[in-house]
């Protein structure tokens, strides 16, 4: 008997067909309302997300306050379109400043001036403390009667400083001393530190602190009328 010829196999596979592969799944998930899929629901969503949107509720309600304050604040100046108050030293009496011994030896009398120029706005004067100052180092502080000043008003005020005081100075501010003593004027300072409030119609504000600076050169006489070499002059007034 002959051999049985085998069909000749090239190999291909020829059993059952094999499926595809099939593609991964891909997961589908519905971002909620807030960012990064977070909400505001208490009952599903998770502590940071809770405190995410707390802090989004605080930070809206600070910022609305600011912008109403500062809508009322422009209102107001609007409407009554507050001007600065004006200072001045009408009269001055200085009867003696000598050093001895590092002690000041001073007798200054000053009558101020204080003009509101505003319609509208009365101011409460609270605290008025007047510090005389020179070369740069203070030597005496007063405190003013504190008054309220109607709208559109001036009021008359006198501080006295009087008394001693040490003083340390060097040879470049006795210097400076000697020369204001030869000419028979004296660079004194007059610093007033207000404590205000502004009365607008029913509505009063917060205090302010405003600065007072009157800067001058103050002629010494041994009588009292030295007021009548004196020219009145205005302060600087800084809002600070």
């Amino acid at each position: 008997m002959g051999e049985t010829k085998q069909p000749h196999l090239n190999g291909a596979y020829y059993g059952p067909s094999i499926p595809p592969p099939s593609k991964p799944s891909k997961s589908y998930h519905r971002p909620g309302r807030g960012g990064g899929g977070c909400c505001c629901n208490p009952f599903t969503c998770c502590c940071g997300c809770l405190m995410n949107c707390l802090c989004t509720c605080i930070c809206q309600i600070v910022f609305s306050i600011l912008i109403i304050v500062g809508v009322i604040a422009l209102i107001l100046w609007l409407v009554f379109r507050p001007n600065a108050v004006k200072f001045h030293v009408t009269e001055a009496s200085l009867t003696e400043f000598n050093i001895n011994n590092n002690t000041l030896h001073y007798n200054l009398a000053l009558n101020l001036t204080i003009r509101n120029p505003n319609k509208r706005i009365g101011i409460y004067y609270d605290r008025i403390e007047a510090r005389a100052f020179y070369q740069g180092q203070r030597f005496s502080t007063v405190e003013l009667q504190n008054f309220y000043q109607g709208k559109k008003n001036t009021t008359d005020l006198s501080a006295e400083f009087k008394g001693s005081q040490l003083v340390l100075l060097g040879a470049n501010e006795m210097s400076k001393y000697n020369d204001d003593r030869s000419a028979g004027r004296y660079d004194i300072d007059i610093k007033l530190y207000l404590r205000i409030r502004m009365k607008f119609a029913f509505v009063k504000s917060t205090r302010v602190k405003p600065n007072i600076d009157c800067d001058f050169k103050f002629p010494l006489s041994s009588n009292s009328t030295a007021s009548e070499a004196y020219e009145p002059t205005r302060c600087d007034f800084d809002w600070r």
